[in-house]
């Protein structure tokens, strides 16, 4: 097999461990798709993917439900450095305002988990992820039901991951505002972090 095509197939596999472990509370294996400086960005969170376990695992005893799904990938490989891009959708489950009352609702937000891979003790390791945020949409689990979201407070989040940043603020998170999205200045910047990270320079988180 071509090098190239076995090292874009090892990245691969890694970023599929990571979905199916952290949404199945496999921690242990979870934490090995991980370079030891690993950091996870998120709308809800920013850190340490030690960190990122830990209050992930105390949200899950508080009922928190977040899940991904995957799509495809493009893979850059750059001798023991790569660039991986994967098409992926976030769905969380929580109550929102309804007509009568609270309403169990599901978010789902798509966008594409943008990671910076390295070689690590003879593996393909996760040292930055970075996700990018496309759109979003919210659905009440009985369809009968009808929100009614505060409109005010729903028009200050950013477009692309609007009812996710709703639903988190609701549940307690404090959300950060200028994550990357489809178009703009922000997901630009990234992809010139990427490729300078893939040129051979210096990880600019």
């Amino acid at each position: 097999m071509n090098e190239t095509l076995n090292d874009e197939l090892q990245i691969r596999r890694m970023v599929e461990r990571w979905a199916v472990w952290r949404d199945a509370g496999d921690w242990d294996r979870f934490a090995t798709v991980w370079h030891p400086e690993g950091v996870m960005m998120a709308t809800w969170f920013q850190g340490a993917y030690a960190d990122f376990i830990r209050v992930t695992q105390e949200g899950w005893a508080k009922g928190v439900s977040i899940l991904h799904f995957l799509g495809g990938s493009a893979i850059e490989v750059a001798g023991d450095r790569a660039i991986a891009q994967t098409k992926m959708t976030i769905s969380q489950r929580g109550m929102v305002e309804g007509q009568n009352g609270p309403v169990l609702c599901d978010v789902v937000c798509t966008g594409r988990f943008y990671d910076f891979v390295t070689h690590h003790e003879g593996q393909w390791k996760l040292i930055h992820r970075q996700p990018i945020y496309e759109k979003d949409r919210i659905d009440p689990v009985d369809p009968t039901a009808v929100l009614n979201l505060d409109q005010k407070v729903l028009a200050t989040f950013p477009e692309g991951y609007r009812h996710l940043a709703y639903i988190q603020t609701r549940i307690g998170y404090n959300v950060k505002m200028d994550m990357p999205m489809l178009k703009g200045e922000v997901v630009e910047e990234l992809y010139k972090r990427g490729a300078h990270w893939l040129s051979g320079g210096q990880l600019q988180r």
